[in-house]
């Protein structure tokens, strides 16, 4: 089958199987690698990029099922060579340590501002409970997220 997106703003076409997750579309067909495959069973978050803004974890998704979707990679953030505001807010606040879930992680905190604005604390761990480091204790990657929400206010 034939699957045509709009990645970090380019219309693409690529052809997959029927059982092709969107997780191996966008890292195998489209050499799109920052998008982590950390389990295989949606149980982590590493995976997870905005298809028509909406954060989603992508090796739970059909690539089919992104058919004429707009999908946003971690790749497709930055713009003219300055980092998106969420990108910025984490190397700021140091909300990662080996990398592995950043993408991801990005990627929820920018759906989550989406959704509901400046959130608070509470709101923030909440959020992501569908979102797994290994190696933090989520400190600074909530701070991150909280200070990457303010940016993004004040980008507006």
């Amino acid at each position: 089958m034939t699957v045509a997106l709009r990645v970090n703003g380019e219309d693409v076409r690529i052809d997959v199987t029927d059982r092709t997750l969107l997780i191996h579309a966008l890292r195998d067909h489209l050499r799109l690698t920052g998008a982590h495959m950390g389990c295989d069973t949606s149980q982590c978050g590493a995976c997870t990029v905005l298809v028509d803004g909406v954060a989603v974890k992508s090796c739970a998704m059909l690539a089919g099922q992104a058919d004429g979707c707009e999908v946003v990679t971690i790749e497709g953030l930055a713009r003219d060579g300055a980092l998106h505001p969420m990108q910025a807010a984490f190397a700021e606040h140091h909300g990662l340590q080996c990398g592995f879930c950043t993408p991801g992680m990005i990627m929820l905190g920018i759906d989550l501002v989406r959704r509901r604005g400046a959130a608070d604390e509470a709101t923030v761990r909440s959020e992501l409970a569908g979102n797994l480091c290994r190696c933090t204790g989520y400190q600074n990657i909530v701070k991150a997220i909280a200070a990457g929400a303010r940016d993004m206010a004040g980008a507006a």
